[in-house]
Formats: structure tokens, C-alpha cells, sequence
């Protein structure tokens, strides 16, 4: 068909040209909007500055095509074959591009915001500073493309192939990016934050300056990587790959590297500023000069690791041996006015073998038992065995007793590095259940240990009083603001999974003694969540999980259903926890 008909036509009315051949036909700057070229032929056809608007191109052959500064906003390209179509500076907004062939196709400057790109295979194309911002590329194909300064705010990339990949100083602010795969990309100076990278494969990447603050990295390949002077402030990198990456002077202050494996990693100078460190393995990482101000280091694994020069000023160890980390000396100090560390630890010398080890050791065994009230000691005593019991090969000793103005503290001591808050808490549960059992089997204990009350004793008479109308309501006073403070204690610590074990024991035990549960359950637990969700988003997100793993036993518990109350509660007012 002639070019002159096919306008005619067109002009007349006429929008179906499906399956036409207009390959090599010069078409600059024609208005041919919501025209159906469906199947159509236009192989090296010149479309450059055309109105292609919501026009149909389902199915259409454009390989080689030149598109330049052509409108195709709307436009339905689904299955278009574009192999090194022109698009420079084209307008294809909220146009159709699912499983189109775009390879080679240069779309640089062009405008893809709202597209729909869904399994386009773009390997090898050219699309700087083109814009992608909200576009769909969800399992597209973008091998070795270009991408350099583009923008891809909130752009979807799940489960893409950006395999070396060149995006440099691109924005990806907020994208979805799960499970991509981004081998040997360059991603150096970058704009990821808030971006979701779980499970990605950024093996040996350049992610050189780029901004990843608040990203999620949860249990991405990051080995090899080059993250130097990279921004990774309150980033969550749990169960993440780091082995042997080079982290040079970046910033994770906050970050969450729990179960992440840090092994060999290069992190001179790297600012770890109140990261959080559960079960890390940093075995044989390089920290020299590193700032771990407030940082939280549980179970971490720091054999062979180099701390010389490092600040570890107000750091935290639970269970953590460095007995085995390759130091020399450490700063204990920062002064915030000059922003550098100081108190240098050992001054003059050199640590000895050992030494840093000795500091830290005495710090890691001891386990501090909060009370209220004065504890029951033959409960107690019960308790602290079963604990051992709990723990194999552990033995606990009584250290000190002393009473505060408000509260009852008891130091135990462990024959080995520990976790003081968790075996805590877990000798608290252990002591009102022994409390409970010992109170009811007092008689009999006592007759298996041959022992024979004096009831004439001052301490029998003092019981009995005790235990008199007034007394027994004061000590069942006293007994239910002790289980009100151990659920806020479990409130505020435990996670989702751990809370309703815990607390159905409490509560269980509670209406044993004849009190009502009912405030507790509806008030108590459901406000204490959606306070401590309010401040922190990574529990809000966990009892999201909890929620849709749980099973239907645990769902009908009344400890569960303030959960839900909970969960429901966040909901109805998402605003508030923005």
C-alpha cells in the first residue's frame, strides 16, 4: 500500500491497517493515533516525530525502526519486535511493552513512566537518562544494558536480569528488585533507598558511593561486591552474603547485618554506629579503625578478625568471644566536637594475648534477675537448676543479692560467655513456675528433705499473718503487678512467635490464682503491640509474618487474638505509623 492511500484512508475514517507492509516507508511526523497496525510491517520505517498515541502495534515488526521524538503514549506494543529500533527522547507512558523484543533498541532520554515492560527482553539497549519511574519490568531481560543516570523511582524489577548492567548514577529510589539479578553491575553512585533487594544476586557488583540507606537486602549475594564510601544507614542485610566484600568507609549506622556472613570482608574505617550484629559472621573481616559506637554485637562470630585502631566506644557483647581477634590496641572514647576517637586502649603499649578478651569476659558471664518483691529462695534455688539443666553444660553461681529503691536485683555468674538478657528473662519464667509448684508441694518437699517446720517459730507465726485476709490480698497484689511487669518486659523484647508462649503461661497461671485476665488480654497485650509497632517498623513487619504463618491452634488463643486486635488496630490507623 502506498503511503498517500494509507493517509487517505486514514483521513477518511478508516483506523484498521492490521498485518500492512510499511517497511522502509518514510512517515515523519504523520498523525496516525489509534491507528491499528497489529502484525503490521514496519522494518526500518521512519517514525520520527509521529503521533502514535494509543495506536495499536500488537504483534508489530519496528526492527531497526526509527522512532525518534515519536508520541506513543498509551500505545499497545505488546510483542513488538523493536530490535534496534531508535526511541531516543520517544513518549511510550503508559504504553503496553509486555514480552516486547527490544534488543539494541537505543531508548535514551525517552519516557517510559507507568509502562508496562513485563518479561521485554532490553538486553543491550540503551536507555540513559531515559525515564522508568513507576514502569513495570518485572522479569524483563536488561543484560548489559544502559542505564546510566536513567530514573526508576518505584519502578518494579522483580526477578530482572541486570546482569553487568551499567547504571551508573542512576535513581532507583523505593524499586521492587527481589530475587534480580544484578552479577558484575555497575551501580557505583546509585540511588537506592528504600529499595527492596531481597534475595538479589549482586555478586562481585559496583555499588561504589551509591545510597542505600533504608534498603532491604534481607538475604542478597553480595560477595565480592564493591561497596566502597556506599550509604547503607539503617539498612536491613539480615541472613545477607558480604564474604570477602570490599565495605571501605561506608556508613551502616543502625544497619541490621543479623546472620549475615561478613567473612574475609574489607571493612576499614566502616562506620557500624549502633548496627546490630545477632549471630554475624565476621570471622577474619578487616576493621581496622572501624567505628562500632553502640553497636550491638550477639553471637557474633569474630575469630581472626583485625579490630587495630578501631572505636568501640559504649559497644555491647552478648555471647561474643575475642579472645582470637588480631588487635592491638582500641579507643574506648569519641569525642563528638573533633569527630574522632580517643582514650586510646592500652596507652603507650600493645594489647597482650588475651588481653581484650580479659575486659569483656567478666561482662559476658554475669546474669542480672530483676524482682519486684523479694524473692521465694527455695523457688529460686529451683530454678536456677532447671536453668542449667536448660542450658547442658552450664553452671550458674549467686554473685550478690542487693535490694534498689525499686526493685530486687540478683547477679548470677556463668562458667562461660552468655546471653544475660535472654537467660534472664528465661529464669524469671523458670521461677514462678517453680514458685507456683513449690507453694503447692511445700508439704511434701519437705518430707522427701526429712524437714520438720518448727510451727511454733517466729518465721511460721510471721507466714501465718501473711497469709491472713489483708496479708494474702497484699501478696496477690504484689504477685499480679510482678506478672503486669513481666508482660511488658515480653512485650517490648520478645518476637511475634516467642510472645504467645510467654504470655499464655502468664496468663494461664494468673487465672490459677482466681484473676480475671480479661483487662490484660484486650488492653494490656493489644495496646503494648501497637505501641511497640508504632516505633518500630521491622516488628510491625514481623508481626505481619507471624500472622500469615501462624497456625489455626495458635489463632484461637486468647493471647493471639489480642494479637489480631493488634494487627487490626494498624490497619485502620496506617497513617500513624508512617
Amino acid at each position: 500500500m502506498q503511503i498517500q492511500e494509507l493517509l487517505g484512508r486514514y483521513q477518511l475514517g478508516e483506523r484498521d491497517f492490521a498485518h500492512i507492509d510499511l517497511s522502509g516507508a518514510n512517515l515523519i511526523g504523520v498523525d496516525l493515533r489509534e491507528i491499528n497496525f497489529t502484525g503490521a510491517n514496519l522494518t526500518e520505517a521512519n517514525l520520527s516525530w509521529a503521533l502514535l498515541s494509543r495506536c495499536n502495534l500488537t504483534g508489530a515488526r519496528l526492527v531497526k525502526a526509527d522512532l525518534h521524538s515519536a508520541n506513543m503514549n498509551g500505545a499497545n506494543l505488546t510483542g513488538a519486535i523493536l530490535t534496534g529500533a531508535k526511541l531516543t527522547k520517544a513518549d511510550l507512558r503508559m504504553a503496553q511493552l509486555t514480552e516486547a523484543q527490544m534488543n539494541w533498541t537505543v531508548l535514551s532520554n525517552a519516557d517510559l513512566s507507568n509502562a508496562n515492560l513485563q518479561g521485554a527482553k532490553l538486553d543491550q539497549s540503551n536507555l540513559d537518562k531515559a525515564k522508568l519511574n513507576h514502569t513495570e519490568l518485572s522479569q524483563a531481560e536488561l543484560m548489559e544494558a544502559s542505564l546510566q543516570r536513567a530514573s526508576l523511582i518505584h519502578a518494579n524489577l522483580t526477578g530482572a536480569n541486570l546482569r553487568e548492567a551499567n547504571l551508573e548514577r542512576a535513581n532507583l529510589r523505593g524499586i521492587k528488585l527481589q530475587g534480580g539479578n544484578l552479577i558484575e553491575a555497575n551501580l557505583s553512585g546509585v540511588c537506592l533507598r528504600d529499595a527492596n533487594l531481597s534475595n538479589a544476586d549482586l555478586h562481585r557488583a559496583v555499588v561504589t558511593g551509591a545510597d542505600l540507606s533504608e534498603a532491604k537486602l534481607c538475604g542478597a549475594d553480595l560477595s565480592r561486591a564493591h561497596m566502597m564510601g556506599a550509604y547503607l544507614v539503617k539498612a536491613s542485610l539480615r541472613g545477607a552474603y558480604l564474604l570477602r566484600a570490599n565495605l571501605e568507609d561506608v556508613y551502616m549506622l543502625q544497619a541490621d547485618l543479623s546472620e549475615a556472613n561478613l567473612r574475609g570482608a574489607c571493612l576499614r574505617r566502616a562506620d557500624l554506629s549502633g548496627a546490630y550484629l545477632s549471630n554475624t559472621n565476621l570471622s577474619e573481616a578487616d576493621l581496622t579503625g572501624a567505628y562500632l559506637l553502640g553497636s550491638n554485637l550477639i553471637g557474633t562470630n569474630l575469630t581472626n578478625t583485625k579490630l587495630t585502631s578501631s572505636c568501640i566506644y559504649n559497644w555491647h557483647l552478648e555471647n561474643v568471644d575475642v579472645s582470637q581477634v588480631d588487635c592491638r590496641y582500641v579507643f574506648t572514647k569519641f569525642d563528638y566536637t573533633s569527630k574522632q576517637p580517643c582514650n586510646r586502649y592500652p596507652e603507650g603499649r600493645d594489647l597482650h594475648p588475651g588481653e581484650l578478651a580479659g575486659e569483656y569476659q567478666r561482662d559476658d558471664t554475669i546474669i542480672v534477675v530483676s524482682f519486684l518483691q523479694p524473692p521465694v529462695w527455695d523457688a529460686l534455688i529451683f530454678a536456677i537448676y532447671a536453668l542449667e539443666v536448660e542450658c547442658g553444660n552450664l553452671k550458674i553461681e549467686i554473685q550478690s543479692y542487693e535490694q534498689t529503691q525499686e526493685k530486687y536485683l540478683l547477679h548470677l555468674v556463668a562458667n562461660r560467655l552468655v546471653n544475660g538478657k535472654i537467660l534472664s528473662d528465661r529464669c524469671l519464667q523458670l521461677y514462678y513456675k517453680m514458685q507456683e509448684r513449690f507453694v503447692n508441694n511445700r508439704k511434701s518437699i519437705y518430707h522427701l528433705l526429712d524437714i520438720q517446720p518448727p510451727l511454733s517459730s517466729s518465721a511460721q507465726t510471721a507466714a501465718a499473718k501473711r497469709l491472713s485476709s489483708s496479708g494474702e490480698q497484699d501478696v496477690k497484689t504484689r504477685l499480679y503487678q510482678e506478672i503486669l511487669h513481666q508482660i511488658d518486659f515480653i512485650l517490648k523484647f520478645q518476637a511475634p512467635e516467642q510472645l504467645v508462649d510467654s504470655l499464655e503461661r502468664l496468663i494461664n497461671y494468673l487465672r490459677r490464682q482466681g484473676f480475671s485476665t480479661e483487662e490484660i488480654q484486650q488492653q494490656v497485650i493489644t495496646q503494648g503491640l501497637v505501641v511497640r509497632a508504632k516505633k518500630s517498623k521491622s516488628f510491625r513487619q514481623h508481626l505481619l509474618r507471624w500472622e500469615k504463618k501462624q497456625g489455626a491452634a495458635t489463632a484461637a488463643s486468647p493471647v493471639a487474638e489480642a494479637i489480631h486486635r493488634a494487627i487490626n488496630l494498624l490497619a485502620q490507623r496506617p497513617e500513624e505509623f508512617l
